[in-house]
Parts: structure tokens; C-alpha cells; sequence
């Protein structure tokens, strides 16, 4: 009987690789686990793992079309990590003057949660344990 067993991965286009690699990997702390350019697409791709499974792709391509990424928008609503101690995360990412909004409650779990953007404006949200 078919069956999904887990979501493998996550892929994201990015307008500007580096800064995107450096918000991924040095930001959100993500492991780097395969880097490589694929000359015939001028194209990136960087796998990166969240909690010991890789499960992010990034890509590059050349001028990527802009896409509206609002939480509320059709489509992609957003890409949640969970986190130990929302307080933590939040001072970690405003460390590097990522801005995030105050710390909600989700009304039906009381657990906390925000939301931030990645560099191209995607919703990222952290979730408390």
C-alpha cells in the first residue's frame, strides 16, 4: 500500500547565494552537507541538515522571478523550525539584526512562536518545544 514516510526535503530559491548561505548556515546554524555549482544551470545547490536529517536545498539560478511569500499569501505559508527556548532564538537572530515580530501564543497549544524572513522576504517562524 503506498505511503509517505517523511518529508525528505525543502527547496528554496534564493535572489543572492551568498547572503542566503550565510543566513542558513551562520544564522540559523543549519549543517552544511554538500555544496556544489552546477555549470550548465549556473546554478548552486546547497544541502543542509536540521537536526541531524538533511532536509533543506538551496538554490541559486540566474535572475530567479520574484514570488509574493506573505504568511497569508496562497501557497508556501511558511517554514517553521522548532526551538528549545523561543527566548534564545530570537536574541541569537537579532544578534545579526534579523528582525523578528513579538512572541505570540498559540491559542489552541499555548506554546510560543514568531515569526522572521530569510533574506528574500520568505516567512520563517520558530515554534517553542
Amino acid at each position: 500500500m503506498f505511503k509517505l514516510n517523511r518529508v525528505h526535503h525543502i527547496a528554496i530559491i534564493c535572489s543572492d547565494y551568498q547572503k542566503s548561505k550565510h543566513f542558513y548556515s551562520e544564522v540559523l546554524g543549519l549543517k552544511i552537507v554538500q555544496e556544489v555549482y552546477r555549470t550548465e544551470r549556473k546554478s548552486y545547490k546547497l544541502d543542509l541538515e536540521v537536526g541531524g536529517q538533511y532536509q533543506i536545498e538551496l538554490f541559486s539560478f540566474p535572475d530567479p522571478s520574484a514570488r509574493p511569500s506573505r504568511p497569508e499569501a496562497a501557497g508556501l505559508r511558511h517554514l517553521a523550525f522548532e526551538v528549545d527556548n523561543i527566548d534564545e532564538a530570537v536574541a541569537h537572530v537579532n544578534a545579526f539584526e534579523v528582525v523578528t515580530e513579538p512572541i505570540r501564543i498559540d491559542e489552541y497549544t499555548g506554546k510560543r512562536f514568531t515569526f522572521f524572513a530569510d533574506p528574500d522576504g520568505l516567512p520563517i517562524e520558530f515554534y517553542e518545544k
